[in-house]
């Protein structure tokens, strides 16, 4: 991920690139039987902890992925080119199929028992529903960064992307809270809609950061 990106700029592309992998609106809708004949009360208290829980993976995720590239021996091009071939992907396949992601997690979706809702909130609703490996794998892109002395270009980057994380689980909330409202305002079209418009960004985002790596390999 480029490091000259304005702060907003940074928030604004991580924002983006997070919301086909974690797709809030379309989850909501698939997750719904699995919060079923709770209350509202009930229902946003359940919500809250899935947010929670999405909150604490994006960011766990984000603090050791440098290690795990170290650990592995991946140079950071590699990683900004293969994910930004992952994201374009995504992008792609939103764009060309209503179904394309929502069905990768519907195979997941398990059948629930009665009552017990607090042992499915973390798995399988949190993980691997909401934010699965596809999410992990975006972040993993995003924190790639050329190696830099300047801490503060750094921690703007980090910081950046920990509000987009932030952002993102506020809108897991929101979604999964108030999903039969949802599911009476938007209707299937509007979700369309809203998803298509995100695919296209997200498909030039994941240009862009692939361009970067193949620019950094080929002056290598």
């Amino acid at each position: 991920m480029p490091s000259d990106f304005p702060f907003l700029h940074l928030i604004f592309v991580g924002f983006i690139s997070l919301f086909p992998a974690v797709n809030p609106v379309g989850s909501a809708f698939i997750v719904d039987p699995l919060l079923s004949g709770l209350d509202l009360r009930e229902r946003r208290t359940a919500a809250k902890k899935v947010a929670f829980y999405c909150c604490l993976i994006c960011c766990v995720s984000v603090l050791i992925g440098s290690w795990i590239l170290k650990l592995f021996g991946i140079s950071i091009p590699i990683v900004q080119l293969a994910g930004g071939i992952m994201i374009c992907r995504m992008g792609w396949q939103l764009l060309t199929s209503d179904d394309a992601i929502k069905g990768n997690k519907e195979t997941a979706r398990p059948d629930r028992k009665a009552g017990d809702i607090d042992n499915l909130l973390f798995y399988p609703v949190a993980f691997p529903m909401t934010t699965g490996a596809g999410t992990i794998s975006v972040l993993l892109t995003l924190s790639a960064h050329e190696e830099d002395n300047r801490l503060a270009q750094h921690v703007l980057n980090l910081g950046g992307l920990f509000v987009a994380i932030f952002l993102m689980c506020v809108l897991i909330y929101i979604c999964y809270a108030h999903t039969p409202r949802l599911i009476r305002r938007l209707g299937p079209r509007g979700e369309q809609i809203v998803n298509r418009i995100s695919a296209f960004l997200v498909f030039c985002i994941g240009m862009q950061i692939a361009s970067a790596g193949i620019r950094t390999l080929l002056t290598a």
